[in-house]
Formats: structure tokens, C-alpha cells, sequence
């Protein structure tokens, strides 16, 4: 059959995604490889989503998105970040995932660049190589704190380079980028005409300090193409909904290429999040504290085992040791862990060249069961 696939994916392996064969194998498996909240979406979303389906909202949708969330949307970014965003400039996308795809096919011709930040979130070269680019990593090395220094971005554009993806809080390190790092990556912008792709669906996981988006900083407006997504902040992974903010002038392509791909974005979905966006401060309270408890308590944890290294994340949900001491490549190390252990883990080298020499764990389980993996995972010998 391989004659009749398309060449872009001849040879082309499976990606991060949860390994069902491992559950089976054992029955008291601890997975911590998936980034899927176990926390349900909040009951009141879920009651007055299901309200609003009894109500008619099974049907198709405005195809740029419902329009009662669009401005909701754009009263709390105005509210959060103290920006003006037009309904013009928001388009709704079934996900944040499909929202990057349909990005990189509008902006990237065959053979242009991306800049990616590695490690990075593996399904960038996926989308990028879709629309036919060339996925370009910018390693970052843990001893800096994951982030991007101006030499090494420097020294990886080319005049075929068109847009760098930003992530931060970031996925799988948990590095934030601050200010004076935003500030660098703008300037290259600028210099260099490029726009960027900000990966900003971990808002609300910044432990120290406010979030600063990146369409915020001097001179990035119009240069930024913002994704954001309703899956992690509002335990929402499910509902599968997020939405761009960008110049109306791409929104009117990336629509396009949307009308193509899904149409519009699941109705009922989409009056789960205008419920779960009025309701954003209460969720935020109430649910992001118990996911910075567990990754504290795991980095911790991780700091007291002498042939680990652990970079302390500053955001998100994850945490991504170095295993570089035990003398085992990060795949050795996983395929040890879940074998003898029975910790089931995601290699760093799923997330590009940079994260060779790590694993990452997605603290998405109650903190007695990272507890119990920890207990194994101290008591394993290489």
C-alpha cells in the first residue's frame, strides 16, 4: 500500500500520543505522558453548555466563530492584558492544534522555514511539513533555563525564514520566557520581517509573575498571530475549541483554509467556553493552584535523586528531567522506567533534537499517585 501514500509522509512515524498497549500490559501503570487534565471542565460549564444544546446549539455555527464568543473573547483581553482586539481581528478554531495547522498552510509556500524552539511541543514539525515548510529547531539547553539566547537564533535564519513559533509557558519544559527575552525575540522580528506564531495556551500555569502575550509587546501587533485554546486553562481538553487573534487581513485566509478543513467549529463547544470565559477568574483559582502543588511537589521530589537533573518549571503542567548520569539514552530510560516501574513517560526526543537526554512528565494525575511514582522511581537502579 505504500505506493498509494503521499510522499510528504513516506516514512513517516507515529507521533506523542497515549500508548494503549502499555495500559493493558499493566494493570497499576502510572501514566504521565499525555497532557490531558484530569480534572472534569467545571460543572457549571458542563450544566449550562448542556442547557444551551437543549436550547438549539447543534447545528452549524457562524463559520468564523459564534458571535457572542468572539466579543466575549475580545472584553477579556482587553480586560487581562489591556489590548483592544476587533471581532475582525478572532476566529474560532476547533482547537488550538487545528488553529497552528491551518496558520502554517496560509503562511508557509513550499521550501520557506519555520523557527522552532526545541525542545517544542512535537506536533509543530508535523504542521509545519504539512504545509510543506521546513521545521528549523533553535535548541535551548536546560542550564540556561530553556530559553532561546540571540546567537543561536541568529545563526539559524535564513533568507528563507518567514515565521518563528513561540511558546511560552512552554510544552514540555515548563521554561516561561519574560520580558527582556520577549523584548529579544521581537527585535529579531522586526529586523528580520518575520511574523510570529504564539503558542499561548498556558496562560493561566505561570507560577511567578504576570503573562505577558507577545502581541503586546512594542511593534509585535501586527506581526503576531496569536493561538489560544479553551482545552488546558478551563479543563476543557475535550470540548476541543480555541481561536485565533491576528491582522483581519490573515484572519479573512485562515478562515478560508478553516471552511476547508472543518467549517465551523462545534456549536456546543463554543457555548461551553463563552460559559467557561465569564467564569475565568473563579477556574483559575480554584483548579490551577492543585496543578502547581503537584509539579512542586514532583520537582522536589525529582531534586532529591542524585543521577537526575531537574530544571524547576516556572509554568505549565510538566516537568523534564535530564537522565544524562544513568547512562541511558532518554527512549533506554522510558522503555526502563515503564518495564520495571511501571511509570509510563514521553522520551524528550519526541520533542526534537534539544530534548534528547530528558523525559517529560505531565503532572496530570493526583498528587498521591505522583507520590507512588516518584517511590518507584527512586528505588530504580542503573
Amino acid at each position: 500500500m505504500q505506493k498509494y501514500i503521499a510522499r510528504r509522509y513516506a516514512g513517516c512515524q507515529s507521533g506523542l500520543s497515549l500508548d494503549t498497549q502499555a495500559l493493558r500490559r499493566f494493570p497499576d501503570v502510572i501514566d504521565l505522558s499525555i497532557g490531558d487534565t484530569d480534572i472534569i471542565t467545571d460543572p457549571r460549564v458542563i450544566d449550562a453548555a448542556c442547557a444551551d444544546a437543549h436550547r438549539g446549539y447543534t447545528r452549524y455555527g457562524d463559520p468564523k466563530g459564534d458571535p457572542e464568543l468572539i466579543d466575549a473573547i475580545c472584553a477579556a483581553w482587553q480586560e487581562d492584558f489591556h489590548q483592544a482586539v476587533a471581532p475582525e481581528e478572532v476566529l474560532v478554531t476547533t482547537s488550538s492544534c487545528m488553529g497552528m495547522s491551518q496558520v502554517m498552510l496560509a503562511l508557509l509556500n513550499p521550501g520557506d522555514e519555520a523557527l522552532v524552539f526545541g525542545p517544542y511541543f512535537a506536533v509543530y514539525k508535523q504542521q509545519i511539513e504539512l504545509a510543506g515548510g521546513v521545521c528549523v529547531e533553535v535548541p535551548t539547553r536546560e542550564e540556561n533555563g530553556f530559553l532561546p539566547r540571540e546567537e543561536d537564533i541568529r545563526a539559524r535564519i535564513s533568507p528563507r525564514t518567514r515565521v518563528m513559533v513561540v511558546n511560552t509557558p512552554c510544552n514540555p519544559t515548563g521554561a516561561a520566557f519574560g520580558e527582556d527575552t520577549l523584548c529579544m525575540l521581537a527585535r529579531l522580528c522586526r529586523e528580520y520581517d518575520l511574523l510570529v506564531a504564539a503558542d499561548e495556551i498556558y496562560t493561566r500555569y505561570l507560577y511567578d509573575g504576570a503573562f505577558i502575550p507577545m502581541r503586546t509587546i512594542e511593534g509585535m501587533k501586527e506581526r503576531t498571530v496569536t493561538l489560544n485554546s479553551f482545552s488546558k486553562n478551563f479543563m476543557m481538553t475535550g470540548w476541543r475549541v480555541g481561536c485565533i487573534i491576528a491582522h483581519p487581513d490573515l484572519i479573512r485566509v485562515f478562515q478560508h483554509v478553516n471552511n476547508a478543513m472543518t467549517y465551523t467549529t462545534p456549536a456546543v463547544s463554543q457555548r461551553a467556553a463563552l460559559h467557561a470565559l465569564r467564569l475565568r477568574e473563579d477556574i483559575a483559582q480554584k483548579y490551577i493552584p492543585i496543578y502547581k502543588e503537584r509539579v512542586f511537589y514532583t520537582a522536589d521530589r525529582l531534586r532529591e535523586m542524585p543521577l537526575l537533573s531537574i530544571f524547576r518549571p516556572q509554568g505549565t503542567f510538566y516537568l523534564f528531567p535530564g537522565v544524562e548520569k544513568t547512562g541511558l539514552d532518554d527512549r533506554a530510560f522510558c522503555s526502563l522506567l515503564l518495564e520495571q516501574a511501571h511509570i509510563l513517560v514521553a522520551p524528550g526526543s519526541a520533542f526534537g533534537e534539544a530534548g534528547r537526554g530528558h523525559f517529560r512528565i505531565a503532572a496530570t494525575v493526583p498528587k498521591e499517585a505522583l507520590a507512588r511514582a516518584m517511590d518507584r522511581l527512586e528505588k530504580l537502579s542503573f
